[in-house]
């Protein structure tokens, strides 16, 4: 009796890390952080150096060393399934790993090599911000510039050096 309830334990609890990691059409759970950090990211009407900053990325130094950022110094994950292509990470995955979108071309910030950023389009029509072809992310529990708290997630999401290369530690 006590094997079965810790192997059904063990099985609630690894479904869960997999809807927080990535994709299902269904509603997040209440509980889920909002995906403000699109928000930011792009808009029609910004002006002045919100629009320079639509887009950005840059480089930061955080406890996992130096790794990209967007302008306002919130990190920028990949997710593995996208196998340095297009996107593959909709609805609710979008949700807890918003998109780094941009009108236009991105624009390199401090230390990022600008012939690795690049653009991808979405299923939507939007167009996500690639570096070295691995599109980018946020996470939407990263509450403050400097944090990490999405790297490893589920084994599939990591943060990326100046080089494009993925920090898997």
């Amino acid at each position: 009796m006590r094997t079965r309830t810790q192997a059904a334990t063990a099985a609630v609890g690894l479904m869960v890390l997999v809807l927080a990691g990535c994709g299902s059409t269904d509603t997040p759970p209440a509980d889920q952080p909002a995906a403000a950090a699109t928000d930011t990211a792009t808009s029609d009407t910004t002006t002045g150096d919100d629009a320079m900053a639509a887009g950005t990325v840059a480089i930061a130094t955080t406890d996992l060393g130096d790794i990209l950022v967007d302008a306002k110094g919130m990190t920028l994950y990949m997710f593995d399934p996208d196998a340095q292509g297009d996107s593959t990470c909709y609805d609710q995955c979008a949700t807890a790993w918003p998109p780094l979108l941009v009108d236009g071309d991105p624009a390199a910030g401090a230390g990022v090599d600008a012939t690795l950023l690049g653009t991808t389009e979405r299923t939507d029509g939007s167009v996500q911000v690639t570096y070295d072809g691995w599109p980018l992310y946020y996470w939407a529990q990263d509450a403050a510039a400097g944090d990490v708290s999405g790297q490893a997630v589920n084994g599939v999401w990591w943060v990326l050096q100046a080089s494009g290369e993925p920090i898997r530690d």
